[in-house]
């Protein structure tokens, strides 16, 4: 069977071993099963939903429209994705569509032949099922009048969480081209705070705790915004609560981003010994232990720390197993908060690691490849990554192309303006570059050339 890998792969049991023994369907950025029904199967994949997952919010669904909990099962759902049943009952594909906003025929489904239609009822018999069905409604309203709109709870169910994480999607984009601000962070705090205002509704178990995981990536991508502008006063607290409310989510990959995002800041302000133990937590994290690309970030995030806290032998030792679990990561780019993190980003903290352990041919060579495998819509990666070949290229006093490389930053992040990390580094590289270049005239030529671009706007 094929082994499951990313951060919620649900488990495939016995039974659905026997049962779908032909399969491999994309869920969760892992391997489940190939299916028949590939529309719903997308569905899932984009929307981050386990059949479990999808069954209970089919249930809720159908309880909402219906005033009953639905019945469906995950097997229900395995032989939607199978093609075993081509068209779900009514209540069923009611619930479905509800929650998908997409129509049954879109997800795939294929309605059964029209029978041929029954005689039409004689007028009598209308007239007599219209005056039962009027009494029987009197009566039961008078013995069960509805309570006041305002006693009744609000429902809060699976299509809320779906728009909320589509709103985390978009922010968590935004920042991969811009880079983090401040008004990111500002935005992020208000998804959280929104997603825990709706645990004051009704809502089931499954729903809240997806609520409390939403929050903490909100809040941990506020933190994020923050620690890449450059304002770290903040970001802690921030970082405190994200890790709280995975608690209460019960969600360790939320937890896993947490401890991730504490290493990076730790280093950004020179606490080495605390960014290794951030990021040897990362490690111990469930997901980490399960997921070969968690463990791989953790290891690299490790290997970062050691590196600057002057331990040039375990820093390439983590950096090799943090190349080791890659290569046994899904290469499918998966959908949650670790999409940024794949053989461009290992390459990325590969450059880090080398230059910071003098290594700069290495360090020049890793960034190039971290460049080339880049996706296009990561410019503040490609940007922070280019400062980086810069500094590597500075260290091997090759001054005319460094100075070069070094001026494309600008040209990357054009129309915006540089994140604070990315700005601190240019002032690592200006730094170096006064202490390292033959002629006070090649620094002097640099600062004036790019000072209006460098300088917070």
């Amino acid at each position: 069977m094929t082994k499951l890998v990313g951060p919620a792969a649900p488990v495939l049991t016995n039974w659905y071993a026997l049962y779908l023994p032909w399969v491999p369907c994309a869920l969760y950025g892992g391997v489940v099963a190939e299916t028949r029904n590939a529309a719903l199967a997308a569905w899932m994949t984009d929307h981050q939903m386990s059949p479990e997952e999808l069954a209970g919010a089919v249930n809720d669904a159908v309880g909402d429209l219906t005033g009953r909990v639905g019945s469906t099962s995950e097997r229900t759902v395995f032989r939607w994705l199978a093609g075993e049943v081509r068209w779900p009952q009514e209540r069923q594909r009611r619930g479905l569509e509800a929650v998908t906003g997409l129509g049954a025929t879109c997800l795939g489904f294929v309605p059964r032949r029209k029978s041929p239609p029954a005689p039409a009822p004689s007028e009598d018999d209308v007239l007599r099922r219209q005056l039962l069905g009027a009494a029987a409604g009197t009566a039961v309203a008078a013995l069960s009048p509805a309570p006041p709109a305002a006693a009744r709870p609000q429902r809060v169910g699976t299509c809320d969480v779906i728009r909320l994480r589509e709103d985390v999607g978009r922010l968590v984009a935004l920042g991969a081209d811009r880079g983090g601000h401040g008004t990111l962070a500002r935005d992020a705090l208000a998804g959280a705070a929104e997603a825990l205002g709706l645990q004051g509704k009704s809502a089931t178990q499954r729903v809240r705790q997806r609520l409390y995981a939403l929050a903490a990536e909100f809040t941990a991508t506020a933190a994020w915004a923050l620690i890449d502008a450059g304002l770290l006063d903040d970001a802690d607290q921030h970082l405190d609560r994200a890790l709280a409310l995975a608690g209460l989510a019960q969600d360790t990959e939320m937890a896993m981003q947490s401890w991730n995002l504490r290493a990076m800041l730790a280093r950004q302000r020179k606490r080495y010994p605390e960014a290794v133990a951030a990021a040897q937590a990362a490690q111990t994290t469930t997901v980490a232990r399960h997921s070969p690309l968690h463990a791989s970030l953790a290891h690299a995030r490790t290997a970062v720390g050691l590196a600057h806290s002057g331990d040039r032998r375990a820093a390439l030792r983590c950096l090799g197993r943090a190349e080791d679990a890659m290569s046994k990561a899904d290469p499918a780019r998966p959908r949650s908060w670790i999409a940024f993190y794949g053989p461009a980003e290992l390459y990325s903290l590969t450059a880090i690691v080398r230059d910071v352990v003098g290594d700069w041919a290495e360090a020049e060579a890793a960034a190039h490849r971290a460049l080339a495998a880049l996706p296009a819509s990561y410019r503040r990666n490609r940007a922070h990554t280019t400062a980086r070949l810069a500094l590597a290229q500075l260290h091997q006093d090759d001054f005319e192309q460094a100075c070069a490389t070094s001026g494309s930053v600008f040209t990357i992040m054009d129309g915006v303006s540089l994140p604070g990390r990315a700005r601190q580094l240019l002032g690592d590289f200006q730094r170096d570059l006064i202490a390292r270049a033959p002629s006070a005239h090649i620094a002097h030529a640099w600062m004036d050339r790019y000072r209006s671009e460098w300088s917070p706007s």
